[in-house]
């Protein structure tokens, strides 16, 4: 699907799915991790990375 490096990371780079409303959010891995980083529209804490296709 994504034909250049630059994209890639555009697209997929620090974004995760919220598991129960599925909201896109984008932050760090690493404080994703620590479960510091809240979803901004259900306040769940647990996410998955963004489906490459």
């Amino acid at each position: 699907m994504v034909k250049f490096k630059e994209a890639e990371e555009r697209l997929f780079k620090d974004k995760f799915v919220c598991r129960r409303c599925k909201t896109t959010n984008r932050s760090p891995s690493r404080k994703i991790a620590e479960g510091q980083i809240t979803c901004r529209k259900c306040g769940y804490k647990k996410f998955k990375p963004k489906r490459k296709k």
